[in-house]
């Protein structure tokens, strides 16, 4: 599953907040982009091309954003069956959009009406990043010259800019 790359960035921002390694990798970032890429090394993938200064607040969430969705989208070009599915389309409709999932895993598409019951609970509601700890943090303003910046480091992966509908190659749908 994915969310919009705006969203997304705003939400790593604000639980860089609460999470002292997030927090750590935002700041040390914003000084040299060897600490993205060494980052990115230690999980497990080149981060040679993930070498960026993280001079905005919105930086860090798009690197993120960028790496999972690129990681995504080479799954998908080595013959993976894997497909994705967008947040947005599953919060305007739930019950399609479950009805969807459940068809695609070839379970009961009857479970669909239950499924979104699911969606009135925050899932990481014991968490130190429930949306009732992070939730009132600042979201980073985003101005004409961080869009600028963000969109290059999107573009060097791919992927769809901000202010784009942002789909992605493999997403399913229930239009």
């Amino acid at each position: 599953m994915y969310r919009d790359v705006v969203t997304v960035a705003k939400s790593m921002h604000r639980m860089s907040m609460v999470l002292p390694s997030l927090l750590l990798l935002r700041l040390l970032g914003y000084y040299s982009g060897t600490v993205t890429k060494t980052v990115v090394d230690s999980i497990g993938f080149d981060g040679s091309d993930y070498r960026v200064r993280l001079d905005n607040d919105l930086m860090t969430g798009v690197l993120v954003y960028a790496l999972s969705t690129a990681s995504y989208l080479d799954l998908r070009r080595r013959g993976f069956d894997v497909s994705a599915l967008r947040y947005e389309d599953l919060v305007a409709r739930p019950v399609d959009m479950c009805r969807v999932v459940l068809e695609f895993c070839h379970l009961p598409v009857s479970l669909a009406e239950r499924a979104v019951k699911a969606f009135h609970v925050d899932s990481q509601r014991n968490s130190i990043v429930a949306k009732s700890v992070i939730g009132h943090f600042e979201e980073p303003e985003m101005t004409p010259q961080i869009k600028i910046k963000l969109n290059d480091l999107l573009n060097k992966f791919r992927l769809p800019l901000v202010g784009e509908p942002g789909v992605i190659e493999g997403t399913i749908s229930s239009r």
